[in-house]
């Protein structure tokens, strides 16, 4: 039987703007835990900068604040120094595919097992209304007054050929579908990302919850096999009349953590004894 959701609740209220997509997110990630049983003091949820990386401040669990585009090195530093903690990250479109998509590039390489949520908005929310990487060609914005004319960022399609091991999109209006992916993407070992439609309702007009409704589908309805590459990266690149969300692809290989088990021992560095003062001090000698 799954924990009850209330546990997860942080006695922080969220300020999001009523209706925000990221109210859906929150309770689809509050659900997941619930139906995996996860002791929120064994849960760490990492953010960077923006409306989305408030998350981790409304659930009891354990919480890092990060700076704009650093949430996956800092979960990635948390995940390497102690392996039994379940590390996800929640971030927006422009913090991961933006500033942080540095990182977010070789978090997949590397396979490290964390879980990837991103709020995509399509939009710079926080900072009221500019392009972000995934707004869509021709979208005026406060930054854009004549018309997006980049081509927006493929982020399923670049998690699937960058060695991401899991990769799912989700709809925040869907929030019980929603957390069938997040907890599938926490119980995967491996690196997992969630992309998640989350409608930005203040400044992001055009990708409303109506517009996605009309167009998005269900790719598990559709006989999809998210163990081929070939298929998922096929369906990664159908974004217009008809968006698949789901389950794109997941596979198996060994995680970052496991090329570490030597150095390891079987005991997480968290618990390995601190070095003594003299010990330390042998050690800075070498640089003086």
């Amino acid at each position: 039987m799954a924990l009850e959701l209330k546990i997860y609740r942080g006695e922080v209220q969220p300020d999001w703007c009523p209706g925000c997509g990221d109210f859906g997110v929150l309770n689809a990630l509050q659900r997941a835990l619930a139906e995996l049983k996860l002791d929120p003091k064994d849960v760490l949820i990492v953010s960077g900068i923006g409306c989305s990386s408030n998350l981790p401040g409304f659930t009891s669990c354990y919480g890092f604040h990060g700076i704009h585009g650093r949430a996956i090195p800092v979960a990635t530093g948390a995940k390497l120094a102690n392996p039994e903690l379940t590390v996800i990250c929640t971030v927006g479109d422009g913090d991961c595919y933006g500033i942080g998509m540095g990182h977010f590039i070789h978090v997949m390489r590397r396979n490290i097992d964390i879980t990837v949520i991103v709020m995509n908005n399509q939009i710079y929310g926080l900072t009221t209304g500019q392009a972000s990487p995934t707004s869509l060609k021709g979208h005026k914005t406060k930054s854009t007054p004549y018309g997006v004319v980049d081509e927006p960022i493929n982020p399923i399609a670049l998690a699937i050929a960058g060695g991401a091991t899991y990769v799912a999109r989700g709809f925040s209006g869907d929030p019980i579908h929603l957390a069938k992916l997040i907890k599938d993407g926490i119980t995967h070992k491996g690196f997992a990302l969630v992309d998640v439609f989350s409608p930005c309702v203040t400044f992001n007009r055009l990708n409303t919850y109506d517009w996605f409704r009309q167009r998005i589908y269900k790719l598990e309805d559709t006989g999809h096999d998210p163990r081929s590459f070939e298929q998922a990266i096929k369906k990664a690149y159908e974004f217009g009349p008809k968006i698949p969300i789901g389950l794109f692809y997941v596979t198996e290989r060994p995680t970052y953590e496991e090329n570490f088990s030597d150095i390891y021992k079987g005991i997480p560095l968290v618990k390995h004894p601190f070095p003594s003062k003299e010990e330390i001090e042998k050690i800075l000698e070498e640089f003086y």
